[in-house]
């Protein structure tokens, strides 16, 4: 009867294993924690953004936009604090949100048209959609009023947009990096420096 017995287990634990080892590898449950981990990270804006800082160079003024609190103009001067732009891209399209790194407002067009400047940029007013033209300049148009872009006239003033077109220059701009910026690129630029040889050195002690 023991011998039996003694067989019966051995037979038995391989299946043990097995089953123990399936439920370890392959649990049939997703834990909770992971899906709320995936669904939040999903839901995260803040991840799915890209902010950049540059100038906005208005084809009309020959001067760059900027951004003095309410009020938003095309006269700014290049490296001038007022010019310098925070641009807010989603990373997957071509919406973006302007804010002004110095004063903190929004670019943004009521439904009038005005060009206004916000404390608040999460209003869909103050959404832009960047449109890449063949000269190289690009157009703003405003994400919630179809066919109103962003202009300025030849003082530097802001244009109504419901008397904006794509082809007009007042709403041409071209993205420039402020003055004196030095390439992001330099920083990761090496200098091979090749190591002296001992005649070398010995020629420097002399002189």
């Amino acid at each position: 009867n023991l011998n039996l017995t003694l067989f019966t287990l051995l037979i038995h634990i391989p299946s043990l294993i097995v089953n123990v080892s399936s439920q370890q590898v392959f649990p049939k449950k997703v834990s909770a924690d992971f899906r709320f981990y995936i669904e939040n990270q999903t839901r995260d804006d803040v991840s799915r953004k890209q902010v950049r800082i540059y100038q906005l160079y208005s084809r009309t003024t020959g001067k760059h936009v900027q951004i003095l609190g309410k009020k938003i103009n095309a006269n700014g001067d290049d490296g001038g604090k007022y010019a310098l732009l925070v641009v807010e891209t989603e990373t997957f399209g071509s919406h973006i949100r302007i804010k002004g790194k110095e004063s903190g407002y929004y670019i943004c067009m009521n439904k009038n048209g005005k060009i206004i400047g916000k404390p608040n940029g999460n209003n869909q007013e103050c959404v832009f959609v960047e449109e890449y033209l063949e000269n190289n300049y690009t157009a703003l148009v405003s994400a919630k009023y179809k066919g109103w872009y962003l202009g300025f006239n030849r003082k530097g003033r802001p244009k109504k947009g419901s008397k904006t077109t794509q082809t007009q220059q007042e709403v041409h701009f071209m993205k420039r990096h402020p003055k004196g910026k030095v390439d992001p690129l330099a920083e990761f630029r090496f200098t091979t420096v090749t190591k002296r040889t001992r005649r070398a050195r010995h020629a420097t002690r002399e002189r």
